[in-house]
């Protein structure tokens, strides 16, 4: 490529936390830029929006259709490439749809869409089309999630037994959607959010990783949900037990009511020789504990020869400069871009590059969250994790 990947970004207005870190995550590496918008469904937000990030009058627009009609109907040489899709999860699938349909490539938040039957209908469009679908599942892209991926894989830890990931949060304790919160608003909301409030939000992140770093399947789950906070309408606690394709034991919690947590994501992954641990409070470092050895620490950055491809490739600074949720975010960016460079010049990818979560992961996120509700509903003690 020599030029950058044109940007339209739907939803993500001045108000919007996730809009911003997503314009950030994307400039990082100088591959993209953003090029159009229609950044919010109040024309008064849009337009003061688009100003603000000194976007072309007449390419600021106030409707995603709007964008998508006007986009397609640009020289090639003009038209965006891709399109970016930040709205809560209720306006994910229409404007995912129609971009596809009119040939343009989609990064899109998780939960890849409201109900499983339109991630289905993504999928069926994305295999049509050939077209290019990134799902950002953020924290797959820190460095030493990556080293753990590729020492499971690369059989280190031998046969994978038993994994425990937890995402506790605590900023939801109390009833926040009524004092005012817009994110708490409409995360709490099942017209907006969809069936699941705290394991379609924060669950299905845990969940993805677990599966992304083990490179299994979760096949059966036994879960009980929880609304912990008086008056609300969705669940804001829960816990899962696991089972893996390959037979190993799992548990799975995720609360929105622990108090004083942050965005406190942890993961231990157990086999016959090892096991490996790592948080989001301290990324940069993954724990990995022997049977007959004692504990190792390796730490991001530092040019250890056994550190993956994938691991390196995803380092961005020198050993010591702490690298966190952007770096992370900015990783599936930099992937998504390198991918869709290399189709538009007709080259292969790197494995690295193709590195990034996809339609088959907003899949699995939306048979999770299915899932998981029918099995907190059920009298049956485990519940088939049915995907198709």
């Amino acid at each position: 490529m020599n030029r950058k990947l044109r940007m339209g970004m739907i939803g993500g207005g001045k108000d919007a936390f996730i809009g911003a870190i997503h314009r950030l995550a994307s400039n990082m590496d100088g591959l993209i830029e953003l090029a159009a918008g229609a950044l919010s469904i109040n024309p008064d937000i849009a337009r003061e929006s688009g100003e603000m990030l000194f976007l072309p009058k007449d390419r600021s627009y106030l409707t995603y259709d709007e964008l998508i009609k006007k986009e397609s109907e640009l020289p090639a040489d003009k038209r965006i490439d891709f399109v970016t899709i930040v709205t809560p999860n209720f306006a994910h699938f229409a404007p995912a749809m129609m971009a596809l349909e009119h040939g343009f490539h989609v990064v899109i938040e998780k939960p890849i869409a409201f109900t499983l039957a339109e991630a289905k209908l993504l999928k069926a469009k994305v295999e049509e089309t050939g077209l290019i679908l990134c799902l950002t599942h953020t924290y797959s892209g820190y460095p030493m999630v990556k080293q753990a991926k590729a020492m499971v894989s690369e059989g280190v830890l031998g046969k994978i037994r038993k994994v425990w990931v937890e995402y506790p949060q605590g900023w939801l304790s109390k009833l926040s959607e009524r004092e005012g919160n817009a994110q708490a608003a409409w995360r709490t909301d099942p017209t907006k959010s969809g069936k699941s409030g705290c394991m379609g939000d924060i669950g299905t992140h845990a969940a993805h990783l677990a599966e992304y770093i083990t490179g299994l399947q979760i096949t059966q789950m036994c879960a009980a949900l929880n609304i912990l906070v008086d008056g609300r309408a969705l669940d804001d606690d829960g816990n899962v037990l696991l089972k893996f394709s390959n037979g190993a034991a799992g548990v799975l919690m995720a609360s929105q009511v622990a108090a004083g947590e942050e965005n406190a994501l942890r993961i231990r992954v157990y086999g016959e020789k090892g096991g490996v641990e790592w948080a989001q409070h301290e990324p940069n470092t993954l724990l990995v504990k022997w049977l007959d050895q004692p504990t190792q620490i390796l730490r991001a950055g530092s040019n250890y020869p056994w550190l993956s491809s994938f691991t390196k490739n995803s380092c961005r600074t020198p050993g010591g400069h702490p690298e966190g949720y952007l770096e992370a975010f900015a990783n599936i960016y930099r992937n998504f871009a390198q991918t869709l460079g290399a189709k538009i010049d007709g080259t292969t990818p790197s494995k690295e590059a193709l590195d990034f979560p996809s339609v088959e992961d907003g899949i699995r996120g939306m048979a999770f969250i299915d899932n998981v509700v029918a099995s907190s509903q059920s009298d049956k003690k485990w519940f088939d994790h049915i995907v198709e």
